[in-house]
């Protein structure tokens, strides 16, 4: 049987979403990653050139490396976690609710990791 864009619940295949509710959630996300896509795509961008600068210092000024990278992660989690776009893949393979979930949990994944990094670069350089 044919599956719920939102949530994945069974549907019959005239159909795309099982409820309203769902229909409502998939065209505001879709609004909200419209509306904040370049915000998000600028600020990944600035951390993805980061990390390997910050990589490259390392080398030369550990405290200095270590604190530009893990500041660097740590802005590439949270905004993974308060926008959470999967990729059209995901959304296919997963469906929209999951996908979402999914991507947040990556995100503070990479949250934690910040906090790890920058908790390891106060022990170590202060």
């Amino acid at each position: 049987m044919k599956k719920c864009d939102y949530c994945a619940k069974e549907i019959t295949y005239f159909e795309q979403y099982c409820c309203d509710e769902c229909q409502r959630k998939t065209l505001n996300f879709y609004d909200y990653q419209a509306k904040y896509s370049k915000l998000f795509a600028g600020i990944n961008i600035v951390c993805l050139f980061a990390i390997p600068i910050g990589l490259f210092l390392f080398s030369f000024m550990s405290s200095v490396g270590l604190t530009m990278i893990a500041f660097a992660v740590e802005a590439l989690g949270l905004t993974i976690i308060i926008f959470p776009f999967p990729v059209e893949n995901m959304i296919s393979s997963m469906k929209l609710k999951k996908a979402i979930n999914v991507t947040r949990i990556i995100g503070a994944a990479l949250a934690a990791v910040g906090i790890l990094l920058i908790i390891l670069d106060f022990i170590f350089y202060i």
